[in-house]
């Protein structure tokens, strides 16, 4: 297979120039998976609009739906990306590894969102009815379960940008998922 290089700032476009810069602003740097996105004119940018659209979900939620999408998806960069992020906002390592499983046993609604984001995943959209049920009662509404739904394809994009170029990861490695209770 061919390798994909992660482009530096002068081998992109204008407009992913700006991009990077902001970026290395409010990061400290370029994500090789985002510098990747640049490599089209349009991706790096459409991407990020849709990543930081206003969505019905906190930040902190965000990240319960990328750490199960990421894991079922076999992500190491997201999941190495998303461990770091999920500790910013608060998780432990304990239960970044429960939500990377698909739950969260010491949140009941962060459970729900984990079950339906890892259920749509695995199913590829055809949730189980259960699933969407433990979701509503858990307290979620319809808006949040369109909201995780995209959220759902906004990661898999990615999931699958790394999947396919493999680019160097340049966060901490994610360790290994153990089986943390079925």
């Amino acid at each position: 297979m061919s390798t994909i290089n992660v482009p530096k700032r002068e081998e992109v476009s204008t407009a992913n120039q700006a991009i990077f810069d902001n970026l290395e602003k409010a990061v400290g740097f370029v994500p090789n998976l985002f510098a990747t996105y640049a490599h089209s004119e349009n991706a790096l940018g459409n991407y990020l609009a849709l990543s930081n659209a206003k969505t019905s979900l906190k930040a902190k939620e965000k990240e319960v739906v990328n750490l199960a999408v990421s894991q079922v998806n076999h992500c190491i960069y997201c999941l190495s990306a998303h461990t770091a992020i999920g500790k910013m906002n608060g998780f432990t390592d304990e239960q970044i590894l429960e939500l990377r499983a698909g739950k969260a046993s010491f949140d009941e609604k962060l459970d729900a969102l984990a079950r339906l984001a890892k259920n749509i995943t695995e199913n590829r959209g055809a949730t189980d009815a259960q699933v969407v049920d433990n979701f509503f009662a858990a307290g979620w509404t319809k808006e949040n379960l369109i909201d995780t739904i995209v959220l759902v394809g906004d990661k898999t994009i990615s999931n699958y940008i790394h999947s396919t170029t493999k680019v160097p990861v340049d966060f901490p490695e994610a360790q290994p998922l153990e089986t943390v209770g079925a």
